[in-house]
């Protein structure tokens, strides 16, 4: 499989990902901010800092006080303050570095950033609980009968332990960064409202056509691409062309 990835993909190096369970999230985001790769379109048009007081107000969902900072297991009265902190620390740190032209002077604000595991571990809380935001959204439309979404919502609202947008967090967002990675349909979910294409090489696929898989399958020709590579569907690392 690394032959085929040499010689038909061009692949050369690897960038290795620390392996944790944020090791997927930390690996998209990465190449998102090292390409300067702007704000998604529909972040630019919502404030993604009210997103947290539009869920329990607008939408009532309270039980986001039992929503889970990852190897903190934190939960209690103040998920408020800390996922606003979360959703800061995100909107600043994309802005500013995509707003930076020279590649080199990007690239080392991004090893800074990543070097600091409390602010990374902010970036990936605030990606999670956008996740989970996107899917109390798209759980209100199949319950009202609206507009159609893309398939991957009913894959994910589909199985046992993700059935409403309460069991996905209790059963799934809660433990990534603590026990698990993301799951294949999550993977979806994160390339559509990142807006990029990701597109993985899966080495145990090997010689199926599951080898290599874009997350959204369907996503828009503007999109930017970012690559990951894994053996497991656990670890992923960042393969260079």
């Amino acid at each position: 499989a690394y032959a085929e990835l040499f010689w038909s993909y061009h692949i050369k190096y690897l960038r290795q990902v620390r392996r944790d369970n944020y090791c997927v999230l930390r690996a998209v985001l990465f190449q998102i901010f090292s390409q300067g790769i702007p704000f998604p379109s529909w972040m630019k048009e919502r404030d993604i800092l009210k997103l947290p007081e539009k869920l329990l107000y607008s939408q009532g969902c309270n039980w986001i006080q039992q929503y889970s900072f990852g190897p903190e297991r934190y939960t209690g009265p103040n998920v408020f303050g800390k996922l606003r902190k979360c959703m800061e620390t995100l909107k600043t740190n994309w802005t500013e570095i995509s707003a930076t032209k020279d590649h080199e002077e990007r690239g080392n604000m991004c090893n800074t950033l990543f070097s600091d595991e409390s602010k990374e571990h902010k970036l990936y809380e605030a990606i999670k609980f956008i996740m989970l935001y996107e899917v109390v959204e798209a759980y209100e439309q199949i319950k009202n009968r609206e507009e159609p979404i893309h398939n991957f919502f009913s894959l994910l609202l589909a199985r046992d332990s993700s059935s409403d947008p309460l069991s996905f967090m209790m059963n799934h967002l809660n433990a990534i960064g603590d026990s698990i990675c993301l799951d294949q349909v999550e993977l979806f979910l994160l390339g559509y409202l990142l807006e990029v294409k990701i597109r993985v090489y899966r080495l145990h696929r090997f010689n199926t056509e599951e080898f290599k898989v874009n997350y959204p399958d369907e996503y828009r020709r503007e999109w930017n691409e970012i690559s990951l590579l894994t053996e497991d569907d656990r670890y992923y690392h960042i393969p260079l062309f």
